[in-house]
């Protein structure tokens, strides 16, 4: 997709595999496995989530990079 123009961007919960991976840019989340959009039920936090990665996707200063989420996984 990147090779035709579509820019991309991973929502991650591993920092290690994500840079064994390389893709073009990705969103580090400090969730639990296998919720990587945050609790279940909470859309708000889903929202917050999904704008995260919109602006990793949008700005170039993180094509290349793991950029950390400001969001936190309180239960």
């Amino acid at each position: 997709m990147e090779e035709s123009g579509i820019r991309t961007v991973s929502i991650t919960m591993s920092a290690e595999m994500t840079a064994h991976v390389q893709p073009p840019r990705a969103l580090l989340v400090d969730f639990p496995l296998g919720h990587p959009m945050g609790r279940p039920n909470d859309p708000d936090m889903g929202s917050r989530v999904l704008r995260e990665a919109l602006e990793v996707l949008t700005n170039p200063e993180h094509d290349g990079r793991i950029v950390r989420s400001s969001i936190w996984y309180a239960s």
